[in-house]
């Protein structure tokens, strides 16, 4: 029995290449996953995932990207996806869940999340950087996907402007630490209000910096750790309030807060990651 034909696909090609040699194959319906906030010590980390349609309408005007966006392009492209996708959705992952599990469990458990809350079953999953396993659907884990695949790209823009509207609303709650303009990630801005204010309900106790500025350790106070994930993003707890992050009420996009099921020990100190390589 012959083997089928191999299938190249050349960088060069564009951010649309990938998906349509798979649809080529039979895949008509490729998702993209990607995360937000792997390597920031404070706020939620983020999951999405999207489908965008076949042909021209699912080209997205200005998508790349979103670490090569400007925060307005990223508006402008997020709307973008919204309105044209075949489907989307979000996972919300709290601090005290990524604390609870470790930063890698719970970035490939988002990422499962934000795939099967699709309302479309993917056919093809394409995710960045690292393979997400158990989807019961066939994949690729592609280096640097969200330069190289739409889809990702899109899932990438969901997920950073979720991210950064949320790191905004939580900059009114804690103004000392400037999360409106870092995002929460370890800029010297951020490490100065950790050593002068010490660690908010919103850092993430795991990380070697949050730890040291704590005096605790990786043990978070109980005062500062809500225990119900409704008291860390209340707006988003109710998928139907939607309201504070601008998302439109359609029957394609999703938005999820994880629950922090199967609650483990903490993991040791020192679980943090480099950034992502931008200006935030």
């Amino acid at each position: 029995m012959l083997a089928p034909p191999r299938t190249v696909v050349r960088r060069e090609a564009g951010l649309y290449a990938l998906e349509q040699a798979l649809q080529r194959r039979g895949f008509r319906h490729v998702a993209g996953a990607d995360e937000a906030g792997r390597g920031a010590c404070a706020g939620p980390l983020v999951a999405a995932a999207a489908i965008l349609p076949e042909g021209k309408r699912g080209e997205i005007p200005g998508l790349a990207d979103s670490k090569l966006l400007t925060a307005a392009a990223r508006e402008r492209v997020y709307e973008h996806v919204v309105e044209r996708a075949l489907a989307w959705s979000v996972m919300i992952i709290p601090p005290t869940e990524v604390d609870a599990r470790g930063l890698h469990v719970c970035n490939l458990a988002a990422m499962r999340r934000a795939l099967a809350s699709l309302t479309i079953p993917p056919e093809y999953v394409l995710t960045d950087g690292f393979p997400v396993d158990g989807l019961g659907v066939p994949g690729l884990a592609v280096w640097k996907g969200d330069r190289v695949a739409a889809c990702v790209a899109a899932a990438s823009v969901l997920a950073k402007v979720t991210r950064d509207r949320l790191m905004v609303e939580l900059d009114e709650r804690f103004p000392a630490y400037g999360f409106a303009v870092h995002k929460g990630y370890i800029t010297d801005e951020h490490s100065s209000a950790l050593l002068r204010h010490g660690p908010c309900a919103e850092h993430r106790f795991s990380y070697v910096n949050v730890a040291a500025a704590s005096g605790r350790g990786n043990r978070p106070p109980r005062a500062r750790r809500p225990a119900d994930p409704a008291a860390v993003v209340p707006a988003l707890f109710d998928v139907s309030v939607t309201e504070p992050l601008l998302l439109p009420e359609t029957a394609e996009g999703t938005v999820g807060v994880a629950s922090g099921e199967q609650p483990q020990p903490s993991p040791s100190v020192g679980e943090d990651e480099a950034m992502e390589g931008e200006t935030r």
